[in-house]
């Protein structure tokens, strides 16, 4: 298992995505922006109602709007106040597309629906949220896979969680609640991992993923927007145990299945002990929830495709924002 836990530890590595991206800084976007035509085209490699379905679950705009006074060019979006994350995922796609056009940006956790329509990380789950437009973005800690060294069987029949609970300026009732009801639970192995906030009678040493993969069932609450941890836990042969998520990113939580893709417990975790049991009682279906999960993240996988929906996401934005022409907007063909 060390070599395992190297892997992911080189994986999880920021130095070589920074240098990447600094490198990549350096190459004149004019060459970017005349293969972006032909990187769209790429869309007849792939089935276009998929396409379709993922490019209107991110932009869901669909008449024009106002981009509003507060739009910044694209070339001049690293004066935007956030995370050099952000950015740099922002612009990995954006530097296809040219530098006077303009978009609202938020670089950070984002739990609100914007008045006019923003590049963002995440938003609500709802029908009401088509200003909020979802890139990819703070991929590297988000969009983090891994290759599950344990079968399902070979698991303890219990629930890991290790987490951030109510740290300063992060306040977080509902981990708080969870913690407080399930602490000593005999199905739950719990601690919180910041020494500062929180109650010290919960704290307990960080441990590695790899370790969390021992365990059948893993918890993933939302923090200050989605669970970090959610993506990793489906691509593994253990289970996300969560109550209906509120916020969604790129992963598309509004469309994960209760007890299809993960375990469902209520939103007050009352029947917590009652779910785990059932599963550990019923291995086959606890199995298949496996499988569900490790098939919905394989989506994900393909990075050319991934750019592709990136480049399309984008397209769509500056159309319907009124910067881009009938005769520049490359349509999905049918």
């Amino acid at each position: 298992m060390i070599f395992h836990k190297i892997v992911l530890e080189i994986k999880r590595n920021k130095l070589p995505y920074y240098i990447k991206n600094y490198v990549r800084k350096l190459i004149p976007s004019i060459l970017f922006q005349k293969s972006l035509r032909r990187k769209i085209l790429s869309q007849n490699e792939y089935d276009i109602d998929y396409l379709t379905s993922r490019l209107n679950y991110y932009n869901k705009l669909s008449s024009p709007k106002e981009i509003g006074e507060n739009a910044v060019l694209l070339g001049e979006m690293n004066k935007i106040k956030g995370s050099s994350v952000y950015y740099f995922d922002t612009y990995e796609h954006t530097r296809y597309f040219k530098k006077s056009l303009q978009a609202n940006c938020l670089f950070k956790d984002v739990i609100h629906i914007p008045n006019v329509p923003t590049l963002q990380k995440s938003r609500p789950i709802g029908d009401n949220n088509e200003n909020a437009v979802i890139l990819k973005l703070e991929k590297k800690r988000h969009f983090f896979f891994v290759k599950d060294p344990y079968q399902y069987s070979q698991k303890k029949d219990m629930l890991i969680g290790r987490g951030s609970i109510n740290a300063p300026n992060s306040p977080q009732p509902h981990r708080v609640r969870f913690m407080e009801t399930y602490f000593d639970h005999p199905l739950c192995d719990l601690g919180q991992v910041n020494k500062v906030g929180g109650n010290p009678a919960w704290l307990k040493p960080k441990i590695s993923i790899i370790d969390h993969l021992k365990y059948k069932f893993v918890l993933s609450l939302e923090g200050n927007d989605v669970a970090t941890n959610l993506k990793w836990i489906m691509s593994s042969n253990s289970i996300a145990v969560m109550p209906k998520p509120k916020y969604e990113t790129w992963f598309m939580e509004g469309t994960l299945i209760p007890d299809f893709h993960f375990i469902l417990i209520n939103e007050d975790y009352s029947d917590l002990g009652k779910k785990l049991q059932y599963y550990i009682d019923h291995p086959i279906e606890a199995q298949r929830i496996v499988k569900n999960a490790n098939a919905y993240v394989k989506q994900f996988l393909d990075d050319k495709l991934e750019d592709l929906i990136s480049f399309l996401v984008l397209q769509k934005y500056f159309y319907y924002t009124n910067q881009i022409s009938d005769e520049e907007y490359i349509q999905l063909k049918s």
